[in-house]
């Protein structure tokens, strides 16, 4: 379903199952980040698999000793699996942390968003909204701080949606014809640059904005499999 096979991916990412466990599932726990916090939530919770947006490898993770060796230990001494998706699950139409995040701004009509590693990984969509009024979604959305880049007009008209840490490529958002971007978050010198762009540019948290996608893949889980899912919130406040 998530295409993981064909998705492309930051090189050193591994999508898919990362930890087997016995081979029996009963409850699934869903969190933003796989790390030793996340999964003592899920064992609390009572799951025994844990699907993660960020998973536990992103290149060589060596030696196995110290911190990965307690959470090795950890997660085989509770039976947790632990199931990651990255870019597929960020790029994916219906459960995808974008298609999420547009369905909870009210974005109805969307078009493929933000090309890079061969691919659309957001969306964007056509309707005039205040900065203030799209601000206030934001915040009902995502249920923490939103920081606004007023680099453009007032009224925004072409929004274009890619959760996470996608703020460095304001240019290549502006290239594609926005004149407002919603990420999660982006480094200090995008504020001029934004400017300079003429682009509206906001910063509502990269954990924030990437919860929906887990929360949608779970819910999925749930729904095939009959089997209940919970999330486990650890957030980072970045």
């Amino acid at each position: 379903m998530l295409r993981i096979a064909e998705i492309k991916d930051y090189e050193g990412a591994f999508n898919g199952l990362q930890v087997q466990n016995k081979g029996v599932i009963t409850r699934v726990a869903a969190a933003v980040d796989a790390s030793i916090a996340t999964a003592r939530l899920a064992i609390e919770a009572g799951a025994n698999l844990l699907v993660v947006h960020h998973g536990l490898f992103w290149g060589t993770r060596q030696p196995w000793t110290g911190s990965n060796y307690e959470l090795c230990r950890y997660l085989i001494e509770n039976d947790l699996a632990v199931y990651s998706a990255h870019l597929p699950l960020d790029s994916h139409p219906k459960l995808g942390n974008n298609a999420q995040l547009c369905r909870a701004l009210g974005f109805r009509t969307l078009q493929p968003f933000f090309f890079t590693k061969e691919q659309y990984l957001g969306f964007r969509t056509r309707m005039p909204i205040t900065r203030a009024e799209l601000s206030q979604r934001l915040l009902r959305a995502v249920r923490s701080k939103v920081a606004v880049i007023p680099g453009g007009e007032e009224i925004c008209r072409t929004i274009g949606v890619v959760t996470g840490g996608a703020g460095s490529e304001i240019k290549l958002a502006a290239k594609e014809g926005v004149d407002t971007f919603i990420t999660g978050e982006g480094p200090h010198w995008t504020y001029t640059l934004a400017e300079e762009l003429h682009i509206n540019v906001f910063y509502a948290g990269h954990y924030a904005t990437e919860t929906f996608g887990v929360k949608a893949l779970a819910a999925e889980i749930s729904r095939h499999f009959k089997i209940p899912w919970t999330f486990v919130d650890h957030p980072t406040g970045l």
